[in-house]
C-alpha cells in the first residue's frame, strides 16, 4: 500500500467502525443512533467519513422505510471491524484486571458438566489462596457460546471441549471424558457391564440434548429433549430412556442411573481451558489455570 494510502486509513476511527456495526445490526440509521447515543445525523456523518477514508460505498441506502444494508465492501469491512471492536474491549478488560490486581473478578465460563464436577472444588481451593479474588461464573450450553466472550475480554477463561474454533486462544488440555450410556438402575439394560452394540441402540428410547453437542447417535429416534442435565437425568431415573453422554454429567453418588461404558467405540470428549492468547493474565489467573490442571488429575485417577 502506498503511504499516502496508508496515512488516509489512519483516519479510521473506532467510532466510525462501531457506527458501521450497529447499522449492519440494525438496518437503520435511526435505530443505530438510538442504540448508540447518537443523533441520525451524526450517525450518517461517520459512515460518509468512513467511506471517504477507504474510498468505497460501504451502505445501500435505499431511502424512505426500506431497510439499509451493507454493500460487498461493507461486509469485508465489518469482518474486520468486529475484530478490531473485540481487541479494543480485550484492552479495556486487560485494563481493569492490571489495575485490580488480585482484588478483581476472574470470569469463567462453564459447560454444565464441569459446574457440577469440577468447579467447586476448584473454586474452593483457589478462595483459600486468593481471597480477595472474587469468581464469576458464565453458564453456557456449548463452547460456541462463550468463546466469543473470551474474545471480547468478557470472560478470562472459558471450559471448552477441545479441538477449539478458530480464534485468539490458548488453551491447557485438563482431561478425557469418555461417553457412556446412561440407563436407570432399574432398567434390564443395569445388569450389563457394558453398553450393547451401537446398533441396538436403534430399538431403544432415547433422551438427548436439544443443542448438539456431539451425543446424538445416528438412525436413532430421540422420545425427549432438554438442554438441562437435571432434566435429562431425571427422564433416564425414571426409567422414560437412556442416554449417550460424557460421564462427568452424571455425579458418582446418584444411585439411580447406571452408566455404561462405550470402550474405544466412541472417542471421548476432551475437556480444556481457554484463554485470549494476547491478553494479560494475572497471579491470580495463572494459578487457576494450574489447580485446574491438579483437580482435573484427581478426578481422572479417581473415575
Amino acid at each position: 500500500m502506498p503511504i499516502n494510502e496508508y496515512d488516509q486509513w489512519l483516519g479510521v476511527e473506532l467510532r466510525h467502525l462501531a457506527a458501521l456495526e450497529a447499522v449492519a445490526e440494525e438496518a437503520s440509521f435511526g435505530r443505530a443512533a438510538r442504540r448508540l447515543g447518537y443523533t441520525q445525523s451524526a450517525i450518517s456523518q461517520q459512515i460518509a467519513q468512513l467511506e471517504k477514508v477507504v474510498g468505497a460505498k460501504l451502505v445501500e441506502r435505499p431511502g424512505g422505510p426500506r431497510a439499509v444494508s451493507l454493500t460487498d465492501a461493507g461486509r469485508l469491512l465489518l469482518r474486520h471491524a468486529d475484530a478490531i471492536v473485540a481487541r479494543l474491549a480485550a484492552a479495556q478488560a486487560d485494563m481493569a484486571a492490571l489495575e485490580a490486581g488480585e482484588a478483581g473478578p476472574l470470569r469463567v465460563g462453564i459447560l454444565q458438566s464441569v459446574g457440577a464436577r469440577l468447579l467447586p472444588g476448584l473454586i474452593r481451593r483457589f478462595k483459600q489462596q486468593f481471597p480477595r479474588v472474587s469468581v464469576q461464573v458464565v453458564e453456557g450450553n456449548t463452547p460456541g457460546e462463550l468463546l466469543p466472550l473470551v474474545e471480547r475480554g468478557e470472560l478470562d477463561f472459558t471450559f471448552a471441549e477441545l479441538p477449539l474454533q478458530e480464534g485468539p486462544f490458548d488453551w491447557v488440555e485438563l482431561l478425557r471424558d469418555p461417553y457412556v450410556l446412561l440407563v436407570s438402575s432399574g432398567s434390564h439394560l443395569a445388569i450389563r457391564e457394558a453398553a450393547p452394540p451401537l446398533r441396538e441402540l436403534t430399538g431403544l428410547p432415547m433422551i438427548g440434548w436439544r443443542t448438539d453437542r456431539g451425543h446424538d447417535i445416528r438412525g436413532v429416534e430421540y422420545a425427549f429433549r432438554s438442554d438441562d442435565n437435571g432434566t435429562v437425568l431425571g427422564l433416564v431415573e425414571a426409567d422414560l430412556g437412556v442416554a449417550v453422554a460424557p460421564r462427568l454429567v452424571l455425579r458418582p453418588d446418584r444411585d439411580g442411573i447406571v452408566a455404561l461404558p462405550f470402550g474405544s467405540r466412541l472417542r471421548p470428549r476432551v475437556l480444556g481451558l481457554a484463554w485470549h492468547k494476547e491478553r494479560y493474565r494475572s497471579p491470580a489467573a495463572e494459578r487457576f489455570v494450574e489447580l485446574a490442571g491438579e483437580l482435573a488429575g484427581e478426578l481422572r485417577s479417581n473415575e
